[in-house]
């Protein structure tokens, strides 16, 4: 009985183990996006007169280039982070957190840039402009509000006459819903309203004023996009009778083109006008490189003062003899000192830890940086990116949750690279994604007279090799915004 308890007094010591005020300060400067995180080391500059804004002195190690390297893999004790949820903060000692109080409280998902209108409120202003009839504006606000995030409508004509007669008691035909759909594809920005990739693209150059090119861009996008896509410049070069030169030049253009064009104005219903800052940009070249750098633009350089490492140092000289108010003053210039070197190692650790995080994302989903195609993104979990930076699960969760990358097919969230995996009867790999395509092909051939219930999409489904549930089928239907049977008649 002696022997059990001991065991259980040891067990109970283990799972105590705690985090250090460095530690968590590291973990809540993790979970800060750019915007955040300028504000924070301003925040810390202002209340810390040890710390100045500036490089450090060359006798302290440089923090370097933030360009991706092999040099970038440097040791840090990441097991520091590993550690799960850290202790209440009442058991810490007040000195101690005074460095780290500011950053309390959860760190929202997106980056508000102003309180005042939403992107429904935004669109509905220009509606307002307009002089539509009382059904007509309804049914525009009706489509306004079925956009998706990106600003897209993925909504079938079938589905919105539905959902119009059973939501609003409107009772229209697709020519109607077409009508007003071009009304609102007018908006700003270019491509909203746009009800694939390739109408998007097409509303964009359609806009445009006249340009040499423009003809061209607009042929490759009507008639080429698979070809562009795919990148078959031989056929598009072929098809449309241009040189080589013409091609490259039109592309070249029509990348710059915005393939989500709600993103400029934040989420549809519910959230403040957003802008999003790019915490990581990652750029890559016509030879396949892919190179990414952090987006610290703003965030100011940090240094120790020299006034304060002087007089630290002066006092430490004459430690023996010094009265109650000079040792007061050590105490003080130390706490500083200490609390300045202790931020600026955070900050580095933070840096570092998001370097190697998106390096492993890049290597993982290297065929969607190549392409910019959803479709190629493989199946990918936290534990994945975990074991290839070697870094515990929960800190690829923190820097995940929050960060954004921007790329040369548009600006995505970190979490847009994960998702969960599944293995075909034939042993091959796919990602929620791709199944939710197929998925979503299904129901767009299906006879609208008879529409497939949930259990006959998962039947077809197996039927091409996928063994899902009933309810996974459900619950991916309800991801894509595709109602039940019923209300797709």
């Amino acid at each position: 009985m002696g022997q059990g308890s001991q065991q259980i007094q040891t067990q109970s010591q283990q799972l105590t183990q705690t985090l250090s005020p460095q530690q968590i300060l590291v973990v809540k400067l993790l979970e800060l996006p750019t915007v955040e995180l300028e504000e924070r080391v301003r925040a810390e500059i202002l209340d810390n007169p040890a710390l100045e804004e500036g490089k450090e002195a060359p006798s302290l190690e440089a923090e370097g280039d933030y360009e991706t390297s092999n040099d970038d893999e440097k040791s840090y004790d990441y097991e520091d982070l590993s550690l799960g949820d850290y202790r209440s903060e009442d058991d810490i000692p007040d000195y101690k957190l005074q460095e780290h109080n500011r950053s309390k409280g959860e760190t929202p998902e997106e980056i508000p840039f102003s309180d005042s209108i939403s992107f429904y409120e935004t669109l509905k202003e220009q509606l307002n402009m307009l002089k539509l009839s009382d059904e007509d504006e309804d049914i525009a606000e009706y489509l306004i509000g079925s956009l998706d995030d990106d600003g897209l409508l993925r909504k079938n004509m079938d589905t919105l006459i539905d959902e119009l007669a059973i939501y609003r008691g409107i009772y229209v035909r697709s020519q109607d819903i077409e009508r007003i759909l071009k009304i609102i594809q007018d908006f700003d920005p270019a491509g909203i309203g746009a009800r694939s990739l390739q109408e998007c693209l097409f509303l964009q150059i359609q806009r445009r004023p006249e340009y040499p090119l423009k003809q061209i861009e607009l042929s490759i996008i009507e008639t080429c996009f698979d070809d562009f896509i795919r990148k078959n410049k031989h056929k598009i070069i072929q098809r449309l009778e241009i040189d080589e030169d013409t091609y490259q030049e039109a592309v070249n253009d029509l990348i710059r083109l915005n393939p989500r064009p709600g993103s400029s104005l934040g989420e549809v219903i519910g959230k403040n006008f957003q802008q999003i800052i790019p915490d990581f940009i990652v750029e890559t070249e016509e030879d396949g490189t892919i190179s990414f750098s952090l987006n610290n633009r703003n965030v100011p350089e940090l240094r120790l003062s020299r006034e304060f490492s002087d007089l630290l140092e002066e006092h430490t000289v004459n430690k023996e003899n010094q009265s109650k108010e000079s040792k007061d003053a050590f105490l003080f210039l130390k706490q500083k000192v200490d609390a300045a070197q202790g931020f600026i190692n955070a900050i580095k650790q933070r840096h570092q830890t998001l370097l190697v995080t998106m390096q492993a994302i890049i290597d993982l989903q290297k065929p969607f940086f190549m392409e910019g195609d959803e479709s190629l993104l493989r199946p990918m979990i936290l534990k994945d990116v975990a074991e290839r930076t070697k870094l515990d699960i929960s800190t690829i969760s923190r820097v995940s949750n929050s960060k954004y990358v921007q790329t040369n097919y548009g600006i995505y969230p970190l979490k847009f690279f994960f998702s969960d995996g599944f293995t075909t009867e034939k042993g091959d790999e796919l990602s929620a994604r791709e199944i939710k395509l197929i998925l979503k092909e299904c129901i767009e051939h299906e006879d609208k007279n008879n529409p497939y219930t949930d259990d006959e999409l998962t039947d077809i489904l197996k039927g091409k090799g996928y063994s899902i549930a009933r309810r996974t089928t459900a619950k991916y239907r309800q991801q894509l915004n595709i109602p039940i049977a019923r209300l797709r008649r």
